[in-house]
Parts: C-alpha cells; structure tokens; sequence
C-alpha cells in the first residue's frame, strides 16, 4: 500500500523559511513524478512545484525564485524549501505521486495518483 506522509510544517512569520518532507512508503522506489500542491479555506487547490525522475522541475509562477524541490531517491523523500515566505504562502500542503506525465502536465492534482494527508503552513505579517 502507497502511503505518502509530509512534515514540516509550521507556523512562521513573513520572510521566514520552512522545509518540507514528504516519505514515501509502499514503493521500491520513488515514483516518476512527484508533487507539492496547497488549498487553503475556499480556495482551489494550487499546484506549488513538481520535479520528474530526471530531476527537472517545475514552479508555480507565484513562488519562482522562493521554493525549491528536490527529491532524495535514495531516502524515498521529497522535498519543499520554502524561503522568503509571505502571508499569502498560508495554506494546507500535499506532496502527491504520479506516473510519466506530459511536462505541461505536472502542476495538474488531477494527473497524480497517491496523496499524502497534507501538513499545515501559516505565516503571519
């Protein structure tokens, strides 16, 4: 069974940084193409940033140059280094699993397979 399980998250003021993980377990290895999205109250679930088995990534144009993935195959582990980060940052984050996917594609939550059950962010002004 594909279990996905984020930590790290917190509650921060603005300017201030959070690294979030993502363990992936039920897996002999880390999927393809994994992702972080975040929904806050009322609001659609964004896509945040993603990052292929080749390492390429992908980044919501709201926070380019603040966040970066990365994975650790390895440790079977995703990561999100948040910098710089703002009030609007404040949301409930999933890290998310899915196959071989066109690169347009890997903001999409509806392209990913396994979810993990979210770790909160809130930054304060």
């Amino acid at each position: 069974q594909v279990q996905l399980v984020e930590s790290g998250g917190g509650s921060v003021q603005a300017g201030g940084s959070l690294r979030l993980s993502c363990v992936v377990s039920g897996y002999a290895y880390l999927p393809y193409n994994m992702g972080w999205f975040r929904q806050a109250p009322d609001k659609e679930r964004e896509g945040v940033a993603a990052i292929d088995g080749a390492g390429s990534t992908t980044y919501a144009d709201s926070v380019k140059g603040r966040f970066t993935v990365s994975r650790d195959n390895a440790k079977n582990t995703l990561y999100l280094q948040m910098n710089s980060l703002k009030p609007e940052d404040t949301s409930m984050y999933y890290c998310a699993a899915g196959p071989l996917m066109l690169r347009s594609f890997l903001l999409r939550g509806d392209r990913y397979s396994f979810w993990g059950q979210g770790t909160q962010v809130t930054v304060s002004s």
